[in-house]
């Protein structure tokens, strides 16, 4: 044995024959080799170890560590992002948390319980497959450079894949991103009802890349969030019914202003439409004359989305106000 180990003497000054040092060849032998000569305290058995072996066992080691430990911190990324996101959900969150999404009209809580936990459900699928694209990532790149690959031209193919990919679908791209920021933003939700320049109505679903809405026709539209340079919301905080009464130009304009205040201040009170109303009435005069007619205008401040309801019964009171107090409701013509 000292006859084999001879000629390494030179060049390990370190190694004293009948250890581990000597048998595994290194000043600092791996877990592995120590093991295989502590067991065997055979020379040549554990330099063929070494020779073969040890690197590969060691490797995968190192690989089995590795992917552990991302699997581990991925259900625990995984489980800190769902348990957010029902507290947000479930109205669970901090009141600090809960005020920068506090509306002024408070009566409709199902409708804001359904917007939150749809917006809930949806940043955390974003979020979760986020932190297991990232998570997963850096354990492949690790795993790579556990196998001796060099990773330069790996990383260099894989920006120039990404670039061409990125030129390829950058319209998905833009969806996507537009509808991260119209999530994070609460710029509108499902149930309520908006107007995107092509199309109008309720909002059914809303995802990263589309969102569904229903028009009064009842036909479904798919807009790719993307395309949507501009959003009105007649359902946030609240709505405004605005009511323009065309009478005869013969009418006293005072007597009219004073049937319509009053039947709206009737209606504000009247079961059913007194939580719907949501300031007093208020008629704010003249908005035009058009030929034989003289337009009237009132207003009322109503919950979100109930602007038609609180319009239409509003009409048909004034309609039966005006039956008995005599007075003719005009066609307008042209408006000056």
């Amino acid at each position: 044995m000292s006859l084999t180990l001879a000629p390494l003497a030179p060049l390990m000054p370190w190694a004293q024959n009948g250890t581990p040092e000597a048998a595994c060849q290194s000043r600092d032998p791996s877990v592995a080799c120590r093991v295989v000569w502590n067991i065997s305290h055979n020379d040549d058995f554990t330099r063929f170890f070494r020779n073969w072996l040890d690197r590969p066992l060691n490797t995968l080691f190192w690989i089995i560590v590795i992917l552990a430990i991302a699997l581990v911190l991925r259900v625990m990324a995984h489980r800190m992002i769902t348990r957010i996101t029902l507290r947000m959900a479930e109205s669970t969150m901090s009141e600090r948390v809960r005020e920068r999404s506090r509306t002024v009209f408070d009566g409709s809580p199902a409708l804001l319980n359904q917007r939150r936990a749809q917006r809930a459900r949806t940043m955390g699928s974003v979020l979760r497959s986020i932190a297991s694209i990232v998570i997963m990532g850096m354990a492949l790149f690790s795993i790579l450079g556990q196998i001796g690959l060099n990773l330069t031209p790996v990383l260099a193919s894989a920006t120039v894949i990404g670039m061409a990919v990125g030129f390829g679908a950058q319209n998905i791209v833009k969806d996507f991103l537009a509808g991260l920021f119209m999530l994070l933003e609460d710029q509108y939700g499902v149930g309520d009802v908006i107007d995107v320049g092509t199309a109008k109505g309720t909002v059914e679903a809303v995802t990263l890349r589309v969102t569904r809405m229903r028009d009064v026709n009842g036909v479904v539209w798919y807009v790719p969030n993307g395309e949507i340079k501009k959003v009105g919301n007649e359902s946030q905080n609240w709505g405004r019914a605005v009511l323009d009464i065309p009478v005869d130009i013969g009418e006293n304009v005072e007597k009219v202003k004073e049937i319509l205040q009053s039947t709206a201040d009737e209606m504000s009170v009247a079961p059913g439409w007194d939580e719907v109303i949501l300031e007093e009435p208020s008629v704010w005069g003249v908005q035009a004359l058009a030929g034989d007619a003289v337009i009237v205008r009132m207003v009322l401040k109503t919950a979100p989305g109930r602007q038609a309801d609180v319009a239409r019964e509003l009409r048909e009171r004034v309609k039966k106000s005006f039956d008995e107090a005599n007075i003719s409701v005009a066609t307008p013509s042209a408006t000056l």
